[in-house]
């Protein structure tokens, strides 16, 4: 069954090819293989730059129910500031991606926890050379550096640059973070 079904196909193409001019094949076999490769690029980029964020801690930036978010994965480390949003391996489960804001970077002095539920008000950190300091949005629900502590710059896996789904709440985050000297 097998064998008679190749034989027709290729019967099939054979007519075909013999019906057709070869600047035609190789035009539509072109622009087939165009509209492959294209549909492979937005696939990649759909997985690899497309997120769902979800969860109290980055509240009322990002909502509890979750939100699909861009993500640029091309980020190098000494090009993140203060206030960037920014995507992470979690120190705590590797497994885990989680979500925050970047509040020192490597030489800041930090206060470990200005609620002063984790740790005195009055207490400071020195970020250490290729760390940063992260905190979520909503500190009473995120488990960030005042947990873990400074969190090396090889675990970000990319800043967040806007929000795309729902539609209704589109945003492109700019980084708003005033630094006080």
């Amino acid at each position: 069954m097998l064998n008679i079904r190749l034989a027709q196909v290729v019967r099939d193409v054979s007519r075909r090819l013999r019906d057709k001019p070869w600047g035609n094949i190789a035009r539509s076999t072109g622009l087939k293989t165009l509209h492959l490769i294209n549909i492979a690029c937005a696939a990649h980029l759909f997985v690899e730059h497309v997120g769902w964020v979800a969860g109290p801690s980055m509240l009322p930036t990002m909502s509890v129910t979750g939100e699909s978010v861009l993500e640029n994965r091309m980020v190098s480390p000494e090009n993140l500031q203060r206030g960037d949003l920014v995507t992470i391996t979690s120190p705590l489960n590797p497994t885990r991606i989680v979500c925050k804001r970047i509040l020192g970077l490597p030489g800041d002095v930090i206060c470990v926890d200005p609620t002063g539920t984790l740790a005195p008000s009055t207490e400071h950190v020195l970020v250490p050379k290729n760390h940063i300091w992260l905190s979520g949005d909503n500190a009473a629900f995120s488990r960030d550096s005042r947990t873990y502590g400074p969190v090396s710059m090889a675990l970000v896996r990319g800043r967040l640059v806007a929000r795309v789904w729902p539609p209704s709440k589109f945003t492109v985050f700019r980084n708003n973070f005033n630094f006080i000297d």
